[in-house]
């Protein structure tokens, strides 16, 4: 059942910005910004917690996953440490993805040439 909920969410996350993304003109960019806020903004009331517990990899593979991330580890951090664990903690459970994909990035335009 776990698949179906996948599918279903996870599609759903993605028709929900290509409807975004059409009606209101908006850049990747943008649309980047705006659903990485949607996930911060779920994730308070542990909502986008059941949400990936309820659909797994339908709702932890989208870009609303890293903002969710984001205030997920900030506050786990301020309530171990106090108020400047907010600050501190911000990319303590993104930082492997954001280590990766500065690595990938440096690797492929070291072997692809932009073209002039």
């Amino acid at each position: 059942m776990i698949y179906l909920y996948g599918f279903l969410i996870g599609g759903f996350i993605c028709a929900l910005a290509e409807l975004i993304k059409d009606i209101f003109k908006l850049t990747v960019g943008h649309m980047t910004v705006l659903f990485v806020c949607l996930g911060t903004l779920l994730d308070f009331g542990n909502f986008y917690d059941r949400l990936i517990k309820l659909s797994g990899a339908g709702a932890a593979l989208p870009i609303t996953n890293f903002g969710h991330a984001l205030v997920h580890s900030s506050l786990e951090k301020a309530q171990e440490i106090g108020y400047l664990g907010i600050l501190t903690g911000i990319y303590g459970k993104t930082t492997a993805g954001i280590a990766f994909t500065i690595f990938l990035s440096v690797s492929i335009a070291l072997i692809f040439r932009p073209k002039k």
